[in-house]
């Protein structure tokens, strides 16, 4: 253990005699590949069956393969995410696996006459290091001492050895969608779910909230949406800025950023006053309506207008048409939802809205999907003791990724020595970038999986090198959808360099640890065993890809009565778990600080050919989308001397400034007081060579943060910048 640990975890830059020299010296295929049309216009020779890892959505995919090389990517007709469609990312996956920057090899942190460095190892030497050092933390500081960070479908073989470890947690709940999730449990007893549960194609009024469809890539609900404005739906958006989907839409509503609460308790308050309330359902299957009435009545629509700016006029009519349209309207959650601090109340008023149109199990609104449950293959489950901690927040569901960083700088309440890290650049995805580099200096061991040299590589004592989805067998995958499905991920290829799949990561992991009965099982045969219970088989699959059942019915039947998991039995709209933790049962708005004079709140989102740091270093990707640029209103750009195309460092409150420069977009499709750019950018590692450098990080700006006292998510989106124009 002594010899891994250091006293400062310097970055380390990896070494490019590491990586893949060359797509040319690695597989054959000449690099310039990557950078034609031909890269997605041949036909294989054969086509494997697949889904997509590009972002978390998992699309079927066909995968052409000529002369032992992939040369295309298509959408797997028979999969019902992808209905033979994939997104651009999806399409680029080529990029990813032939890029030339990719993790080669096992990689060990040591110290060499004084210098600290990385020097190619053997697989069986890198497990060596890592299991004696998983075993110290263990034996030394207790279950806990080692915390698992993941984001990836791999992660589930893995999860079953970092079990006993303790705390294993994803950078998605506290930074995405976990007060969305959790808002919604408080008030119905169950989440949205992902793929989201609901019914687009046949909704006639939608109204988005900051939801960036179109932008937001994920494949189906773009589908959906599509679906939707085909069979005639009416769509409102609210956003400070005009995205693609307000594009779409016959009402754009520029809310003042900050108040979307306060917008939301004015339309229930117009919904009740008017009594546009679905009377039959909230009578029969909520409680709470007395008592979200007294937390709503004085948010009247001129209230409301004096905190969001919104016009009475557009307020009292979008809660008119919600009351109008009932179970077939829809107030969409969205999906990331980190955004000022308030967030699960923020979500809560977004399900009691819902709830209030009564579109429960009906066309158009809210539906409960099944799945297509394939029993699990039972293996021996540790009986090490582990850490016995409840969420310091107390109506989390999970452990937020921010609170084991705090954990790990206090040792509090139980000690952090350890991280695993798979598949998450905790640099770029963990906000407030100053405590994790603080957290990864009081590490006695890190060990970090990946497919690419991220930066959170540069500072582990021992990297493991993944294979792409395209050249390994993963986990089937099952999700609860409209029609359930089971689908299969296989090796396109077989793994290039000296990579491993993470189901074989984590049988070395666990040999490690002298667990040789969890993985008795090589990956075929516990697939194959799986299917067979379901009346399938591994054989079947490989050529199908995908096996569904016939689509369920979504909607509530006659005589059907609704259930709900909450302490009452009805959806809650004033919550008593929340009022038992001490907390307002009622949602109520409080504003938020506004921007210092000559600074602008960032705003941050997607664009269509991106999914955060994972693809921008994808060569095929950045031919669409090169670097992202920060959008600034027409008027306020050029009162500050600005131009489209100038280069602009950023400067935020607290005077961090971003490592790298980012091109100005003056639009009129912004509010005057906020800024907008894409996440994902201005990597600092050079390993990334098609990424370095290329635009500016938001992340870099995100020194201050607001965390939800209900579930931990953490707000973002109170960091204000200004710029300095670069020459």
């Amino acid at each position: 253990m002594g010899k891994n640990h250091v006293k400062r975890r310097d970055f380390i830059k990896i070494s490019s005699a590491f990586l893949a020299g060359s797509a040319v010296a690695s597989s054959d295929l000449p690099l310039s590949f990557l950078g034609t049309k031909d890269a997605q216009a041949q036909e294989g020779d054969r086509v494997v069956k697949t889904f997509c890892e590009m972002c978390f959505w998992k699309c079927g995919v066909d995968a052409h393969v000529k002369d032992g090389k992939v040369v295309k990517l298509v959408g797997q007709k028979e999969n019902p995410l992808s209905n033979g469609k994939l997104c651009p990312r999806g399409a680029g996956g080529l990029g990813l696996l032939y890029d030339p920057d990719r993790l080669k090899h096992p990689l060990i942190r040591e110290r060499v006459n004084g210098k600290m460095m990385f020097r190619k190892a053997s697989w069986e030497e890198a497990m060596a290091v890592v299991g004696d050092n998983v075993k110290y933390l263990a034996q030394e500081y207790g279950p806990g001492a080692l915390v698992s960070f993941t984001h990836g479908f791999g992660a589930s073989f893995l999860k079953r050895v970092c079990a006993s470890c303790g705390i294993i947690t994803a950078p998605s709940y506290a930074q995405c969608r976990g007060a969305r999730d959790d808002g919604f449990k408080l008030t119905y007893g169950h989440s949205v779910g992902s793929p989201e549960m609901l019914d687009i194609p046949n909704t006639k009024y939608h109204v988005l909230i900051g939801y960036h469809l179109g932008e937001n890539m994920h494949n189906t609900v773009v589908q959906d949406f599509t679906q939707g404005i085909a069979n005639g739906m009416r769509v409102v958006v609210v956003d400070p800025r005009f995205s693609t989907a307000a594009g779409k839409a016959e009402k754009w509503l520029p809310i003042k950023a900050g108040t979307d609460l306060a917008l939301f308790l004015g339309w229930i308050h117009v919904i009740i006053k008017e009594e546009l309330y679905n009377k039959k359902f909230v009578e029969e299957y909520t409680v709470g309506l007395d008592e979200l009435w007294e937390g709503v009545k004085d948010a009247t629509p001129a209230v409301t207008y004096a905190r969001t700016g919104i016009p009475v006029e557009d307020i009292v009519t979008v809660a008119r048409e919600l009351g109008r349209y009932g179970e077939n309207a829809l107030v969409n959650p969205g999906r990331r939802s980190s955004w000022y601090g308030d967030d699960t109340q923020r979500m809560r008023a977004v399900a009691i809205l819902n709830a209030l149109l009564g579109n429960y199990k009906t066309p158009g609104g809210m539906v409960r999907y099944g799945r297509y449950r394939v029993p699990s293959v039972k293996f021996p489950k540790f009986r090490h003791p582990r850490v016995n901690y409840r969420p310091a927040y107390p109506l989390a569901s999970k452990v937020a990724t921010n609170e084991v960083i705090a954990h790990t700088l206090s040792g509090k309440p139980w000690p952090v020595h350890g991280w695993m890290v798979y598949g998450c650049n905790l640099i770029s995805t963990a906000a407030n970038q100053k405590q994790t580099y603080e957290a990864l200096q009081k590490l006695k061991f890190m060990f970090a999986i990946d497919v690419l040299p991220a930066e959170i590589c540069s500072y582990a004592d021992v990297v493991l090198p993944e294979c792409t989805y395209l050249e390994r067998y993963d986990d089937l995958f099952f999700p609860s959808y409209r029609t359930p499905f089971v689908s299969i991920r296989q090796p396109v290829i077989p793994p290039m360099f000296d990579s491993k799949p993470a189901h074989e990561i984590g049988k070395l992991l666990a040999e490690q640890m002298g667990r040789y009965d969890l993985f008795e099982m090589d990956i075929e045969t516990y697939l194959d065993t799986r299917l067979k219970k379901i009346g399938s088989s591994l054989s079947e699959i490989k050529v199908k890809g995908t096996i569904t059942k016939p689509e369920q019915n979504l909607y509530k039947q006659p005589g059907e009565k609704l259930k709900f998991r909450t302490p009452s039995g009805k959806i809650e709209l004033a919550s008593s778990r929340m009022k038992k933790a001490g907390f307002d049962a009622v949602p109520r708005y409080t504003a938020h600080p506004q921007a210092p004079k000559g600074f602008f709140r960032l705003l941050f989102g997607r664009t269509p050919s991106h999914t955060f740091a994972r693809t921008t270093n994808n060569r095929l990707l950045m031919e669409l989308y090169s670097e992202n640029d920060i959008w600034i209103n027409e008027q306020i750009g050029k009162d500050l001397g600005l131009k489209s195309g100038d280069y602009v460092r950023l400067s935020n409150q607290e005077g961090k400034k971003s490592t790298f420069k980012v091109k100005v977009r003056l639009t009129q499709r912004v509010r005057p007081e906020v800024v907008w750019m894409v996440h994902g950018w201005g990597h600092t590692d050079p390993n990334l060579r098609a990424g370095y450098g290329k635009g500016a990080s938001d992340t870099e700006m995100l020194t201050h943060t607001v965390i939800d006292p209900v579930m931990g998510s953490v707000g973002t989106q109170h960091n204000f910048v200004t710029f300095t124009k670069e020459a």
